[in-house]
């Protein structure tokens, strides 16, 4: 990818010929629709509106007004190559004109091709790869596979983690979205992870804070007794609980102690991988290779749903001559599979990764920093790559956060007043709790990214107005 990023989208959202009282009426036809039959994730159902969208492409997203928005979102963080990639759509549309399925036990070539591009990329020797159809699967099988291979029936993960909302996986995640539906019975027990920032172990330093929280974890690991541990689950760089970049030499730690005591070290690349963080897994950063490690989202840009696991030779072994119990009726689908194929294809092609790399580096790292400089409302600035959050405080001395842990309602108005500042601009945020995340496409060129500042500098006058 040249320095200059082509411009994502149109200059304008397109306007069909029927005219804008053609287009008010398709909109108002979406909405109604939704509202009468759409069940959205998440959400109390009376409360929500969403926006209706007649178009995307590139960063860029669009309504029925003609209203156009820079992406900040990558939808849910896995837009990576961007809306309508012309290479992937083609893709798409040339396999389902080969064909459009097949079962998963039979060998197919979008598949196969799929999963050697995925196993030339991963790290060390993960080259076996069992397909799901998103990342909270792709979680379930990991943690079942580690617990056949050990025979053990727990699992370790962090409190600040999102692991997926099946059953299992949601049982293992850390956040407060697993309260509803947490059993308690699922083995699942949850530890500290490190983020310096809200240091739960009171350190100083970066190099406290890891040595600390390997402490805290090997006493987790000891307590809850070892044989009983089957799999220590982590996201790389933990996404949605605040892009927590761990400190240099944890990762490695947390691998020593695994191979220490016989546990299964899962690492979560749903949303750090396929070039988010500036490398094809964020693990990659670190030289750090787990036994199995989950992915999804940018695997192909959400264009068609895809996760996957990606397995050790040593666990592979395991289920060489004892079948595995798992699996899907959707397992590795063909036009999946062929928009991976083409999305990991331009990526390299393209040079995608090491835009991503760049514009964290050069723009986006720079810009963020320049914007907690000015704006007291910003308490810290984390990310790598095109990965990044603002972390929002009442007060950058005792570094109160801007609401509440888990706010809901009007204890969450400060951050839902910024994300309509946002909006009301052009920029389409991610805010969650008391942050908002820039996870813009990996291919943004650098003047959108700097528009997209332009306009966080401008709306953090509203968080701003909360400092004490």
């Amino acid at each position: 990818m040249s320095d200059h990023t082509p411009a994502s989208g149109p200059t304008s959202a397109p306007a069909p010929a029927a005219g804008a009282e053609a287009l008010r009426a398709e909109r108002d036809r979406v909405r109604a629709a939704d509202r009468a039959h759409v069940f959205h994730s998440w959400s109390a159902q009376a409360l929500i509106d969403p926006l209706p969208i007649a178009g995307a492409e590139g960063s860029h997203l669009w309504d029925y007004e003609g209203n156009r928005y820079l992406d900040f979102t990558s939808a849910l963080v896995y837009t990576n190559i961007g809306y309508q990639h012309p290479k992937v759509v083609a893709a798409i549309q040339e396999q389902a004109g080969r064909l459009c399925t097949l079962a998963p036990g039979l060998a197919v070539e979008p598949r196969s091709e799929a999963a050697r591009l995925i196993a030339e990329r991963t790290p060390g020797d993960l080259d076996r790869i069992f397909f799901t159809n998103g990342g909270a699967e792709a979680v379930e099988n990991a943690v079942r596979m580690a617990r056949l291979h050990t025979g053990r029936p727990k699992i370790l993960s962090a409190y600040r983690s999102y692991h997926g909302a099946t059953a299992g996986a949601i049982n293992v995640t850390g956040d407060p979205r697993r309260w509803g539906s947490d059993t308690g019975t699922a083995g699942t027990v949850h530890f500290w992870g490190p983020f310096l920032y809200r240091s739960p172990f009171h350190a100083e330093t970066e190099q406290q804070e890891c040595e600390r929280a390997l402490a805290h974890l090997e006493d987790t690991i000891v307590f809850e007794g070892p044989a009983t541990i089957a799999a220590i689950v982590l996201e790389t760089v933990p996404g949605s609980s605040g892009v927590l970049v761990p400190p240099p030499g944890y990762l490695a730690g947390v691998r020593r102690l695994c191979d220490r005591y016989g546990i299964v070290f899962v690492l979560d690349e749903v949303m750090a991988g396929f070039g988010r963080t500036g490398a094809w897994f964020a693990a990659d950063h670190w030289e750090v290779v787990p036994d199995l490690l989950t992915f999804a989202k940018g695997v192909n840009s959400g264009y068609v749903p895809l996760g996957g696991v990606a397995i050790s030779a040593r666990i592979a072994e395991t289920f060489a001559t004892r079948p595995y119990p798992g699996g899907l009726t959707y397992s590795g689908h063909p036009l999946a599979c062929a928009a991976a194929v083409a999305t990991i294809t331009t990526m390299a092609e393209e040079g995608v990764v090491e835009h991503a790399a760049r514009i964290g580096a050069e723009v986006l790292g720079p810009g963020l920093r320049e914007l907690a400089a000015r704006h007291p409302s910003v308490g810290e600035v984390r990310g790598t790559g095109a990965f990044w959050a603002l972390e929002f405080v009442r007060n950058p001395e005792t570094r109160e956060p801007l609401v509440p842990y888990a706010a809901t309602g009007e204890a969450n108005a400060p951050v839902n007043a910024f994300a309509a500042a946002c909006r009301k601009r052009g920029l389409w945020p991610l805010t969650t709790m008391n942050r908002t995340h820039i996870a813009p496409p990996c291919t943004i060129s650098e003047a959108e990214a700097r528009t997209g500042l332009e306009i966080l500098d401008e709306a953090l006058a509203v968080t701003d107005a909360h400092v004490d």
